[in-house]
Parts: C-alpha cells; sequence; structure tokens
C-alpha cells in the first residue's frame, strides 16, 4: 500500500513539473512573439529634449566594444541633426578596465561633440538604473530619447514610460552571430519585468 502511493506520489510529481515545463516554454514562446513585434513596431522619434545612451560591454584594452561602438554611432548621427545634452551611462563591469560611460564620453569627444554637451552616470549597473539616474542630470526634462541596441529598446523605453518619462527610441544593429543569444536574453529580462511589475521581487 505504502508502495503504492509512493509510486503515485512520484507520478504526480512528474505530471506537474511537466505541466510547469509546457507552461514554461509556452510564456517564453509569448514573451518572444511580443519583444520580436515590438522591437519591429516602434513608433518614429519625435521632438527631444536630450539624448540617453545606455553602455555596453567595454573591450581590455578601454575601447568600445563593436555593440557600443554601433550605439554610440548612432547617437552621434542623431546628435549631429540636431544638438541635445547628452546623457551616457553604464558602470564599470568586472572584466572592464573603465566605466562604460567615461569610454562613450571619450568616443563622443573625439567625435566632435562638445564636453559641456556630455553628463556621466557611472554608477548605473542595470536598464532600471541607466534611466533613473540619467534622468538626475535632466531636471524637469521629459521627452528624451533613448539609444540602444535594437533588440533592448522596447524594455528600455518600457521602464522609461515607467518612470514617467515621454521616450521616443533609436536602435542599433547588433552582429547576426549574436542575434539568437541577446533575443534569448532579452526575452528573460521581459519575464523578469512582469514579475517584478506584478509581483514585486526584492
Amino acid at each position: 500500500m505504502a508502495k503504492r502511493a509512493r509510486s503515485g506520489c512520484f507520478g504526480l510529481i512528474i505530471k506537474l513539473i511537466t505541466t510547469l515545463a509546457l507552461l514554461g516554454a509556452l510564456a517564453f514562446g509569448v514573451l518572444f512573439g511580443l519583444l520580436i513585434y515590438r522591437e519591429h513596431t516602434l513608433p518614429r522619434p519625435g521632438s527631444v529634449d536630450a539624448m540617453i545612451v545606455l553602455g555596453a560591454q567595454v573591450n581590455p584594452d578601454g575601447t568600445p566594444s563593436v555593440q557600443l561602438e554601433w550605439r554610440l554611432t548612432k547617437a552621434l548621427e542623431v546628435y549631429q541633426t540636431k544638438r541635445t545634452p547628452i546623457v551616457v551611462t553604464g558602470a564599470q563591469g568586472a572584466d572592464e578596465p573603465r566605466t562604460e560611460a567615461s569610454v562613450m564620453r571619450e568616443w563622443l569627444i573625439a567625435r566632435g561633440v562638445p564636453p559641456e554637451d556630455i553628463r556621466m552616470d557611472e554608477s548605473s549597473m542595470n536598464t532600471r538604473e541607466n534611466i533613473a539616474n540619467a534622468m538626475q542630470y535632466l531636471p524637469g526634462v521629459k521627452d528624451v530619447l533613448i539609444v540602444t541596441s535594437d533588440y533592448h529598446l522596447p524594455r528600455a523605453m518600457q521602464i522609461a514610460r515607467d518612470q514617467g518619462l515621454n521616450p521616443s527610441g533609436v536602435g542599433s544593429p547588433i552582429k547576426p552571430e549574436y542575434w539568437w543569444k541577446n533575443h534569448f536574453r532579452e526575452t528573460l529580462a521581459w519575464g523578469k519585468y512582469y514579475l517584478q511589475k506584478f509581483i514585486p521581487i526584492p
């Protein structure tokens, strides 16, 4: 009798695990589809009063990674059409020789952006901190342009909306070989976003 009970309990656990795995896969698929949809249906940028450029990996020699340089190139293109304050954001990772923000500032200055137009946030470690810390340098500004990689832009803009801003966005490309990896990770990040939004996690 006890053996049969244990067998039944084990079978129930297997069914529960299988059900949870299927629900998880379904949720991931939905979030992945929403990510692709959002990425390709972003509105055209409107009138803005400032620009926030989100950081990315810095190379061991202190130069921007390809992904970061593409973000900076896009920001520079926008700046050259309309001069606005720029906030560059990003702390120093464990494998980075300098803060991302300082590398970004140096890159922009080397290409003609006046130093007085650039503010640096060297303390933010994630997208939410990027936006919140950047706005400390832009008191009273609501209409901001966010520049980041295309797959990351929808979530960055949503976080900006959550913080009371009216964001526009411009996305830079990524290397094709990193497309699946970046979109997989970003889908998980959206899952975390929704969990924290509806079920606050410390």
